[in-house]
């Protein structure tokens, strides 16, 4: 025999069905797709050759280019002492440093000039996808371009304005300490230069990667 539900019962649960309706679980391949979306897009925008990606490559490697000749000609490490490399970096502070006797070119500075020839290579193949006319329309378009054209201009937004500043007070202030100083391997300011050009460049980066990401949602 059925059993014969109360009118408290039937109110109550008639209230809780208007008050807490039932949950719908809507399924998720939608989300997934809009996902899958996303991470192609930004896996596009990152791997994308930029030309503000490329031209740290570019300056990346001059500077190597320019501690190795330093170090050659007088000593980079301070004044009658040259670097040594791979103790520098691995930071064994017995192997980081000899004294310079005149001109002399050690396993270190081959290796290091390596890098920097290396470096400057891959921004030089980068500038010939990102930039029409290649590396040497780059170098034509330099106070042209996005870095310095924004350093008095907020035409390019004031994001970029900030990033080109950062990157010039990073690079004036340790070419001047380095100068004045006669050391061009201070990890002090190697610290301050570093980020200050870094989040300069990264800010350029991530604008380049928004302007293209328009376009191709445009065409």
């Amino acid at each position: 025999m059925p059993r014969l539900r109360s009118v408290d019962t039937t109110c109550r649960v008639n209230s809780e069905r208007l008050f807490f309706p039932q949950t719908i679980v809507k399924p998720k391949v939608k989300v997934a797709g809009s996902m899958s979306m996303q991470e192609s897009e930004w896996g596009s925008a990152l791997t994308r050759p930029s030309s503000t990606a490329s031209s740290a490559a570019v300056l990346l490697g001059v500077w190597v280019l320019l501690l190795t000749a330093v170090n050659l000609f007088s000593g980079a490490y301070s004044s009658g002492f040259k670097v040594l490399w791979i103790g520098f970096i691995t930071g064994d502070s017995v192997t980081s440093n000899i004294a310079h006797d005149g001109f002399e070119v050690v396993a270190d500075d081959i290796v290091f000039g390596l890098i920097g020839v290396v470096l400057l290579g891959l921004g030089s193949m980068g500038m010939g996808k990102a930039v029409e006319g290649g590396f040497s329309a780059w170098v034509n378009g330099i106070p042209q371009g996005a870095i310095v054209s924004s350093l008095f201009s907020p035409d390019g937004g004031f994001n970029r304005t900030i990033a080109s500043w950062l990157i010039a007070l990073g690079v004036g202030f340790y070419l001047y300490w380095s100068l004045m100083n006669t050391t061009w391997v201070d990890p002090g300011v190697y610290a301050v230069m570093i980020v200050m050009v870094c989040f300069g460049f990264a800010i350029h980066t991530m604008a380049d990667s928004a302007i293209h990401t328009m376009a191709d949602s445009e065409s």
